[in-house]
């Protein structure tokens, strides 16, 4: 076990993510004397294990009590340690909110769907369904339509993409941008997704309810002041149906 571990640990170290189908990361996830130990000895180092049963792959971040003495603190405080600047941290939550989230939520469906269903003994032992088949991308030109003047224009949006390509959040072909290795595990789904959906979501959702609203209401009072100008306008001599008597004349209200 003591050659699995150390070859474990230093593949996470070096390579940054390992897939979870991989035999030690697989086995760090179903032995749990092995998980122990390898949570120690990344413990000693400051580091742990991530991993959710939703992603594919599984890697390394600091403890939580490491976080200050890396990252800072006050004015020194660092939003990570990638060396993405504040735009690029921006287009990662955005891509994050707009792959993870439904993807995160096609899941939890499925799975919710499927302990309805299940009627076998061992169902919950079931794998959770992931990969591809629940994963969807983003339009690269879509993405910048929408963004991209606020993330500094074209020049900046294409620097930030491809450091976040390099760094495996995301994967690039024409222009087509899916999800990486690392973005499912990297952000805090917890955390996050709270602020996504009640916060920044609530707010542009308010907003197309509000317009929405405003919208039936200026529709409500047209048909209204129609109707009302329908029942003051006379018939035509002759004819008994206001309607009618519209349509022949060439009218439409």
């Amino acid at each position: 076990m003591e050659l699995e571990l150390k070859t474990l640990t230093a593949r996470l170290l070096a390579q940054r993510v390992l897939p979870r189908a991989d035999p030690l990361a697989r086995r760090a996830l179903l032995d749990e004397s092995f998980r122990s130990e390898l949570d120690k000895r990344l413990a000693d180092v400051g580091l742990r294990l991530v991993e959710n049963p939703y992603a594919e792959y599984v890697a390394v971040a600091l403890l939580p009590e490491m976080t200050e003495p890396v990252f800072g603190s006050g004015e020194a405080w660092l939003n990570n340690n990638l060396g993405l600047p504040r735009d690029g941290v921006a287009l990662l939550v955005i891509l994050w909110a707009l792959i993870v989230l439904p993807k995160r939520e096609r899941q939890i469906a499925r799975v919710e769907a499927g302990r309805e269903s299940q009627h076998d003994m061992f169902g919950a032992q079931k794998p959770l369904e992931t990969g591809e088949s629940v994963s969807t991308g983003v339009s690269e030109e879509a993405l910048y339509a929408d963004f991209g003047k606020a993330l500094g224009g074209r020049t900046r949006f294409n620097a930030n993409l491809g450091r976040l390509v390099n760094l495996g959040f995301v994967v690039r072909r024409n222009k087509w941008l899916d999800e990486g290795p690392m973005l499912d595990l990297m952000i805090d789904y917890a955390q996050l997704a709270p602020r996504i959906i009640d916060g920044a979501l609530a707010e542009v959702l308010r907003q197309r309810e509000g317009r929405t609203a405003l919208v039936d209401k200026t529709q409500e009072a047209v048909a209204h002041s129609e109707t009302e100008t329908l029942a003051e306008q006379p018939a035509e001599a002759g004819d008994g149906s206001l309607f009618e008597s519209g349509f022949e004349s060439g009218e439409v209200r």
